[in-house]
């Protein structure tokens, strides 16, 4: 009897031992493994963007925020940002003859949005990046009359070579050239990976957020890549000045509205002065679907990928955060953010940068959790390292469960700016990627990343328990510290930063 009673007070002491430090270090496994089974279990489909299972992932979600007492964000009447996208899929056949070249469809180039019925001797006019940016004073367009011709541009934005940045950059060219009433828009392929890898992508069906004014209009206009020919210099004639006559033609386009939506919760802080400060803390819950859907191989078996890594362990690890804050709350304002449309771009985080429920410059700092898996469990990697002085806080947060940190796991990848942490950072928020630890890109991860045996039973449950402890302790960290963070002197999104807080 008395060694039961001793049992019972050592645990009492663990438990208030564990509460002095925060409510996260309560957090126990059965809290983060239940959730990780549900949201990466088959019936939810692979929570691609506008499915059934990613409604449901997002409910789920909202119901947690809910029962934690999260309040609606301003200007929401639910936990939901809707958000409209439109799916595109792209024509069946065409052809392309710039000059005397004939293009090979799907070999030479491809057609992503609008039908296009038989369009002979246009003018071919190069405009630059086909870029504007009112900023800098930048339009490529200035002095050009593209109305009836086909506008051959450079790929993504100026000094922008990411593929994540490239691909941001498609549909607001589109639209920039369709404003001037181009008959159609061709981006040369200058990028750093393989043609079929970027054919494969943009062959299938593609979702994009819908433009505001009018969602299908510009999707009327051809739009597509080339891939330019070594044998000819047409395009490098064409960059030079001289003039060229075209022939295109495309159809089997077709287009349809998806909805899907955000989930925002926020969580007034403790502090008279610093609740008027918000961290947002984020992560994606989407994946990339069934199938044809989805990433890699599959079966008649398995062909549903689940997405346990990428990224219901962040999903669960941004719940387990909201949990332990609204329990104990910090002295800053939190805005819970989980996003969708992710696998398709970055879609969820740059619409609610481009239009937030908070005004960012109240918003100090975004801490998102995403990653590609791990080959670690010594470890948690941070995408963002050094880079916003937040550096002494996330080793005290790895510290705190007995994890290490890994900064900047292959920085050839450019990892920062392929999760939605850029989304914030490009408007000038400081913000870091957590990720599960990772050492570099090796068979371990791939054997799970964007794969079908992504299951939730293939995870280390003990590891993942501290994946998401430390993230939610350095959540807390961050909105308590006095010091807020900020972007490196020189850092490429300082001046960013700058304009937004006018410092």
């Amino acid at each position: 009897m008395k060694k039961q009673s001793l049992i019972l007070l050592l645990l009492g002491l663990s438990l208030y031992a564990s509460a002095q430090k925060g409510p996260e270090f309560a957090i126990n496994q059965s809290d983060v493994e239940i959730p990780l089974r549900f949201l990466a279990a088959d019936e939810l489909g692979g929570r691609r963007t506008g499915s059934n299972g990613n409604l449901i992932a997002a409910r789920y979600i909202a119901e947690h925020l809910r029962s934690y007492g999260y309040s609606m964000a301003p200007g929401l009447n639910s936990y939901f940002q809707p958000i409209g996208f439109q799916a595109n899929t792209p024509p069946a056949s065409a052809s392309l003859m710039i000059g005397k070249t004939e293009y090979q469809f799907k070999e030479d180039f491809i057609v992503m949005t609008g039908d296009a019925t038989k369009l002979s001797k246009l003018d071919v006019v190069f405009a630059g990046n086909g870029w504007i940016d009112e900023k800098t004073g930048q339009d490529d367009y200035k002095g050009k009359d593209v109305k009836g011709k086909l506008v051959v541009v450079l790929p993504g934005a100026p000094n922008e070579t990411s593929p994540q940045a490239v691909f941001r950059a498609m549909a607001k060219k589109r639209d920039w050239a369709y404003e001037r009433g181009a008959a159609g828009l061709i981006e040369l392929y200058r990028l750093s990976f393989p043609w079929n890898f970027f054919t494969s992508y943009f062959g299938k069906e593609s979702l994009g957020v819908a433009p505001k004014e009018d969602p299908k209009a510009s999707n009327k206009m051809f739009y597509g890549w080339l891939k330019e020919k070594n044998t000819v210099s047409d395009i490098k004639d064409l960059q030079e000045g001289k003039k060229f006559k075209a022939s295109l033609s495309s159809s089997g386009f077709s287009r349809r509205m998806v909805p899907s939506q955000n989930v925002v919760g926020v969580l007034e802080g403790s502090d008279p002065q610093l609740k008027n400060e918000y961290l947002i803390i984020s992560a994606h819950y989407d994946h990339v679907g069934i199938g044809k859907e989805g990433g890699g191989a599959y079966s008649k078996e398995d062909s549903i990928f689940n997405g346990a890594r990428d990224n219901a362990m962040g999903t669960v690890a941004l719940l387990s955060a909201a949990k332990a804050l609204a329990l104990q709350k910090p002295k800053r304002s939190v805005i819970v953010l989980a996003v969708t449309g992710e696998e398709l771009g970055l879609l969820g985080s740059q619409y609610y940068a481009d239009n937030p429920l908070i005004p960012l410059n109240k918003c100090i700092f975004n801490l998102n959790t995403d990653g590609a898996g791990y080959n670690s469990t010594e470890h948690i990697s941070i995408i963002g390292w050094s880079r916003t002085g937040t550096d002494a806080l996330i080793e005290q947060a790895a510290n705190s469960v007995g994890l290490k940190v890994f900064p900047e796991p292959a920085p050839e990848q450019n990892l920062f700016d392929r999760s939605d942490n850029v989304s914030f950072a490009v408007k000038g928020v400081p913000a870091l990627d957590f990720s599960p630890g990772i050492t570099k890109f090796d068979d371990v991860i791939a054997k799970y990343y964007h794969q079908v045996a992504d299951h939730a039973e293939s995870v280390d449950m003990p590891y993942f328990l501290k994946y998401c402890q430390s993230f939610a302790h350095l959540a807390r960290l961050i909105a308590d510290n006095a010091q807020r963070p900020q972007w490196k002197a020189g850092d490429k999104y300082e001046k960013a930063g700058m304009e937004l807080y006018k410092k």
